[in-house]
């Protein structure tokens, strides 16, 4: 579904659902407001091709008018996540490429990136077994992550005779888990496991592979009956103030706030408080 603009005042996007969509390249549900993406390639361990990342970059971005999505779940089917681009769909013919269409395809892949990092939604990585390339970026990407076990995270790039620095790596990575780790992990290439991704940061918490796609979707939930127009705030907050002063960051919050406080949802608080009751949020 692609962005519009409404017919009777072309300055303002209208808002559009996707409670309906259909995938091509990988599987979607949504319930309750929750939009759950699922690449479904098990038996490659679930790697992109040029087709996933385009549908992919398209649908994260459509999620900033959709205002019937309150949070996403990116996961893998079969127990693992994504193994990055494919050998023989991507990495194969990216060696017949002329420069341009090399770059045109980087920047897609670094575009899926931004529109993760842009939507008002918070997006929830549960992640099993294999994370790497590609995958690892995605969920570097997202806002929060859950692991098992089991899970193997490796930005690889370098073990396939290029830059550490892919989507974003060298600026997401340190500022999550610290520059020297980040160095380590971008010029060796090597998974970081499961107990280092909890200890660093990576990870917010790590559950049996069992258990992971439940307590996704709980901590989706719970996000979802949040006050979703705040949240997206938030998002936009802690990624646009990587670049302000404190002295900007501070004056930011405080607009933002103050916009936050003409919303519904700052009076319901404030009602269900008083009242003694737990708040229903709406969103607006």
């Amino acid at each position: 579904m692609k962005h519009y603009i409404s017919a009777n005042n072309p300055m303002r996007p209208q808002f559009s659902a996707q409670q309906s969509y259909t995938a091509k390249h990988f599987s979607y549900a949504f319930d309750a407001g929750i939009a759950t993406i699922t690449l479904n390639r098990p038996d490659k361990k679930n790697p992109l091709t040029f087709d996933s990342y385009g549908e992919l970059r398209d649908l994260f971005r459509n999620f900033v008018y959709a205002t019937d999505v309150k949070a996403v779940v990116f996961t893998g089917s079969g127990g693992n996540f994504c193994s990055g681009g494919d050998v023989h769909e991507i990495i194969g013919p990216l060696t017949k490429m002329s420069m341009p269409e090399m770059l045109e395809f980087t920047r897609m892949t670094g575009d899926l990136v931004k529109a993760i990092k842009a939507c008002p939604q918070p997006v929830i990585a549960a992640i099993d077994g294999i994370c790497a390339g590609a995958g690892a970026m995605i969920a570097l990407a997202a806002d929060m992550r859950l692991g098992t076990p089991n899970a193997k995270t490796a930005f690889l790039f370098t073990r396939v005779g290029l830059a550490g620095a892919d989507m974003g790596a060298c600026a997401l990575l340190p500022r999550m888990i610290g520059q020297g780790r980040a160095s380590e992990l971008l010029f060796t290439g090597r998974a970081m496991t499961a107990q280092e991704g909890l200890n660093w940061g990576f990870f917010n918490a790590l559950h049996d592979s069992a258990d992971l796609g439940a307590a996704a979707n709980k901590l989706a939930v719970s996000l979802a009956e949040g006050p979703t127009f705040a949240h997206g705030m938030t998002k936009t907050m802690l990624h646009q103030e990587w670049a302000m002063t404190i002295d900007q960051a501070i004056e930011a919050e405080a607009q933002a706030q103050a916009i936050c406080m003409k919303t519904g949802d700052f009076t319901r608080a404030y009602e269900a408080f008083v009242a003694k009751q737990k708040p229903v949020f709406a969103g607006d």
